[in-house]
């Protein structure tokens, strides 16, 4: 299942650090623009303290967390839909991903270098969104003239798939002229499914990132905003969309730290409970439409990841194709039951231990056992 997020951006908002700290892997960061070229990409673990507990419980030789792919792509600025600062090549990077998180500047600090010389979070999140209009638009125009001249020379059929083309790229044209996003577009499943081929980028589910200073964390935890991160949090309410604060140079620091009560302390310090790139890596999983399932035993116990409404057969698949083809049953309890009775037997005497079959939807925190004949 292929999972990927991009962290897209102008230059110098802090794309890379918030990488950087996301993945452990060490992304070139440095204060001048398009220090990033080439694409970095980490796979991170989905923190998840049911997990931990499942492994206190059965012991098992190994624990095997669920995970999501972060791209940091090289920052944006206003003509990269015409090519400018290498743009044409960072937005096809951005057409790769599932989803993409918009990272914006939410602090002062006249030792790094905005492209705009200003800090503004409003005028950023305008920038983007319109060059990414823009490079959609210019999709959209190719595609519209292969549609018109199917109408012209194809068969009956293919006319027909021509028209319901035009009639989604009509409603999506008009959106996208006035800087909106095609996600924004209301279409029918035929007009989404008949477009589905053009990749807009705009089409792809969004979060917002507030990267704020030490500053800024220390006044939200005390129930204060700041301007910027205020501004940013309204674009994201008018769409729909969610914002979620951190600072990236403070998680950076803190991923440094080995010891779990040096870093409880470090994040008492800014008010904070857990890490902001949990908060961080949980909004994405939500935003992909993910929800997580478990096996558990003695050898292994290990996060396993489907998308919202999948069937036990769909969950099977995801570990191996033969379960899913073979599927027979599902045995079924719930996180909930395991930390409430300490073991499957009681489990099975409490009467919580059921049996499923193919038409179950598998529920976030199930563990499960999954019986196939091949």
């Amino acid at each position: 299942m292929a999972l990927n997020c991009g962290i897209v951006g102008l230059p110098n908002v802090g794309k890379s650090t918030i990488f950087s700290a996301l993945s452990g892997a060490q992304a070139e960061a440095a204060n001048y623009p398009f220090c990033t070229i080439n694409p970095n990409v980490g796979i991170v673990s989905v923190p998840d303290e049911r997990l931990d507990k499942l492994r206190a419980i059965f012991k098992p030789e190994r624990t095997i967390p669920a995970v999501v792919e972060f791209v940091d792509i090289a920052g944006l600025v206003k003509g990269a839909s015409k090519g400018e600062g290498l743009g044409n090549q960072f937005l096809s990077h951005i057409r790769e991903v599932s989803v993409y998180i918009q990272v914006v500047r939410c602090f002062d600090n006249p030792d790094i270098i905005h492209v705009e010389n200003r800090i503004d979070p409003a005028e950023d999140i305008e920038t983007i969104n319109i060059e990414l209009a823009l490079a959609d638009l210019e999709t959209l125009a190719k595609r519209r003239e292969r549609a018109e001249r199917a109408l012209r020379v194809q068969s009956k059929a293919d006319q027909k798939t021509a028209e319901t083309v035009l009639s989604a790229l009509a409603k999506i044209g008009a959106a996208l002229e006035q800087g909106k996003s095609a996600r924004s577009v209301p279409l029918n499943d035929d007009e989404r499914e008949a477009v589905y081929d053009c990749h807009f980028i705009t089409m792809k589910p969004q979060l917002y990132v507030c990267n704020t200073d030490e500053e800024g964390m220390k006044a939200l935890a005390s129930g204060v905003a700041s301007p910027y991160i205020q501004a940013v949090r309204n674009r994201a309410s008018a769409e729909g969309s969610e914002a979620v604060v951190i600072c990236g140079k403070f998680e950076s620091e803190l991923g440094d730290i080995d010891d779990p009560e040096e870093k409880a302390a470090f994040m008492s310090e800014l008010g904070m409970k857990e890490p902001g790139l949990s908060a961080l890596i949980h909004a994405v999983y939500r935003l992909l439409g993910l929800r997580t399932f478990f096996t558990a035993g003695a050898d292994e116990c290990r996060a396993w990841t489907i998308f919202a409404g999948d069937t036990a057969p769909r969950a099977a698949g995801v570990i191996h194709t033969d379960f899913e083809k073979g599927f027979i049953k599902a045995e079924v309890y719930s996180c909930g039951d395991i930390f409430q009775y300490g073991a499957e037997a009681r489990i099975k005497e409490a009467g919580k231990y059921r049996v499923e079959g193919k038409e179950y939807i598998v529920q976030d925190g199930d563990v499960m056992f999954f019986k196939f004949n091949v």
